[in-house]
């Protein structure tokens, strides 16, 4: 009898630990690659540290979708790209997901003495921009348009593939000037001086995200746009600087 009850109460403690032993998830969550434009360097680890990232100018990353490089997610600094992709099959309907606006900036230093950004025309200031085909240099030559101001391309002594190039040579004094988004200038505030445009001649800065469709983990890829998206994704890149913009989403359709 007793070696019956011992039994027993083995049986029954092993099914106790069974019972409480915490569950495994089936299928744990893979680390998806997210290729996202440079100026989301320091905020997108912010909202989920999660996935592998690379960072990069947004045309130099829609040419690496493009050329089926893997890939789960594409981020965009403009909506122009991840729509040509989209176009061409290669992503899922882009979203919107926040805005941003630019500003110039100058070393700490600011040896040239520049105070306005129509002190660009000046002979001699040394500019810094980025290439025509990434967002910040489009937005950058949109701008100078508005203002009437392409003389100052004329100054431009380095075009850049994305803008924490800009933001690095300027900070290194290694030009008078440059035009960045204001949430990259954030990052270095200790290093620069920031030189704000006129509301009136700021292009429309709107940034795209997108499931790449060529993923393996689409619905890991989906949840990490709907955090992007979500309440404290938004908050985050707020606190960074970064815009709320009309139409933006609340949620990723994708399809």
């Amino acid at each position: 009898m007793r070696a019956v009850l011992a039994t027993a109460v083995v049986a029954i403690g092993a099914s106790i630990a069974v019972a409480t032993a915490p569950a495994r998830p089936a299928h744990p969550q893979a680390q998806i690659t997210v290729l996202a434009a440079a100026s989301l360097t320091n905020v997108f680890p912010q909202i989920d540290r999660t996935p592998k990232y690379s960072f990069a100018g947004s045309d130099t990353l829609a040419a690496q979708i493009r050329l089926g490089a893997p890939a789960d997610v594409f981020a965009s600094a403009n909506m122009t790209l991840p729509t040509a992709l989209y176009n061409a099959g290669l992503v899922e309907k882009p979203a919107v997901f926040t805005g941003n606006k630019l500003v110039v900036i100058t070393p700490k230093s600011n040896p040239a003495g520049i105070k306005t950004v129509f002190d660009l025309r000046r002979a001699g200031i040394k500019v810094v921009v980025g290439t025509p085909a990434v967002p910040i240099g489009s937005y950058t030559r949109t701008v100078l348009k508005n203002l009437a101001l392409t003389s100052v391309l004329s100054n431009v002594v380095s075009q850049e593939t994305d803008v924490r190039a800009i933001l690095s040579k300027v900070a290194l004094g290694e030009a008078d000037a440059g035009f960045v988004y204001v949430t990259d200038a954030n990052t270095a505030l200790d290093k620069l001086n920031v030189i704000r445009i006129p509301a009136w001649a700021q292009p429309p800065v709107r940034y795209g995200i997108a499931v790449v469709k060529s993923t393996k983990d689409r619905a890991d890829a989906v949840a990490f746009v709907n955090r992007v998206l979500a309440k404290a994704g938004q908050a985050k890149l707020r606190a960074a600087g970064f815009l709320p913009v009309k139409g933006q989403a609340t949620r990723y359709v994708g399809g």
